[in-house]
């Protein structure tokens, strides 16, 4: 019997989702919860990676067990008191026995949190990045991604991707009342530090080192060496996964304020 599960972390604790020897991970520490209380394995595939420190405000992962769960809300009580208080499941659904939480996943989403001044109280999920920035400069450059599908210049070196082609729907900034900039990029997937280069090259246009042309000819030369530091991993949230209605539809409320 598979499942899917709904869940959110924050990473600062923990070595991004995939387990890893000797290092704490979110899908170990989901996937030993689980097995103490189904009482066997319960090996879990998540929808994506993401890395050390990096925060999912929604996440999707699936796992089998070869009976039926009796009492789903009961399980999931006891899984989120068993787990750490920095991770949080929201949902158990049973799903088709072929429903793959990544392989069905169609669209994900990112986004990326830049406050401009100092905050003690959110110092661990922004950025907090005091120098000026145009977010003109900064949207009509991050718009030039979707004439792109190699993004070979936001890849990290000896990743072992089988490709670096993606194909971007959507990448706008936008700023809120109290001056938070929010980066969201949506596509249909990611290379590993891939947002977070692009947010520290688009910081770099954001406060007059590059031209929104110059970033153009940064994507187009698909050379790492080209394009900014990446930006730091506490700013980052994985905050959609999207799958084909027939495969899963989400269950939870998305709360603007309550991804951060």
């Amino acid at each position: 019997m598979r499942y899917f599960l709904e869940l959110r972390y924050l990473g600062g604790a923990y070595c991004g989702w995939q387990r890893q020897p000797e290092t704490p991970t979110v899908q170990q520490a989901l996937e030993q919860a689980l097995a103490t209380l189904l009482r066997e394995p319960a090996a879990t595939t998540g929808a994506g990676r993401t890395d050390t420190g990096v925060n999912a405000s929604y996440y999707v992962a699936h796992f089998d067990v070869s009976q039926p769960v009796a009492e789903p809300q009961q399980l999931l009580r006891k899984l989120n008191f068993m787990l750490p208080g920095d991770i949080a499941v929201d949902s158990l659904t049973p799903v088709a026995a072929d429903a793959h939480a990544r392989f069905d996943a169609r669209e994900r989403e990112y986004r990326y949190f830049i406050e401009p001044c100092k905050n003690p109280f959110t110092r661990h999920l922004s950025w907090q990045y005091y120098v000026p920035l145009d977010v003109g400069r900064m949207n009509e450059a991050a718009a030039m991604l979707a004439e792109f599908d190699d993004f070979t210049s936001f890849a990290k070196l000896n990743s072992n991707n089988k490709t670096n082609i993606c194909r971007i729907m959507h990448a706008a900034w936008t700023v809120d009342a109290g001056g938070v900039l929010c980066f969201t990029i949506r596509a249909d997937r990611f290379l590993r530090n891939m947002v977070r280069a692009v947010v520290g090259t688009l910081v770099d246009v954001g406060r007059g080192r590059y031209s929104p042309e110059e970033f153009r000819a940064i994507v187009a030369s698909r050379d790492l060496s080209r394009s900014s530091a990446g930006a730091p991993a506490q700013g980052l949230f994985l905050s959609d996964v999207r799958y084909p209605a027939e495969v899963f539809e989400r269950r939870t409320f998305r709360a603007e304020r309550a991804e951060r």
